[in-house]
């Protein structure tokens, strides 16, 4: 078992999703600059959504669709690079970091992108 097993990407999904929630909420109830509160919300949704689709990749892989183990990288760093940026930029970070927040979404792009690769190898049936 590696590094990269299974197990342990559903483990940062799982952990992905507790963040995000934690994220939105301090956007709610702890953040009163608007633009804050609007960075943290997206940087959430999308931190929130790619970690569902981290864990419906182990869906893929249970019916076949081997390939999907490779989108979860895809997915998580999106979450790190897009969504992270959004929370250092609410936090307050040089506004140079937000050119990191596109690269994210080329990781989100590329995810998607493969599980629909890896849907190809599912039976038709």
């Amino acid at each position: 078992m590696g590094l990269w097993s299974r197990r342990n990407w559903l483990t940062l999904a799982a952990l992905g999703g507790f963040l995000s929630v934690a994220v939105g909420a301090f956007a709610a109830h702890g953040v009163t600059d608007p633009r804050a509160q609007e960075l943290l919300r997206t940087g959430s949704l999308y931190g929130f959504v790619h970690s569902l689709a981290t864990l419906a990749c182990a869906a893929f892989m249970q019916v076949g669709a081997r390939r999907a183990r490779f989108a979860p990288g895809f997915f998580l760093s999106g979450v790190v690079l897009f969504s992270g940026s959004l929370y250092a930029l609410a936090f307050g970070a040089p506004r140079w970091i937000g050119a990191v927040t596109p690269i994210g979404g080329l990781g989100f792009l590329a995810g998607w992108a493969t599980l629909a690769w890896a849907a190809r190898g599912v039976d038709p049936a």
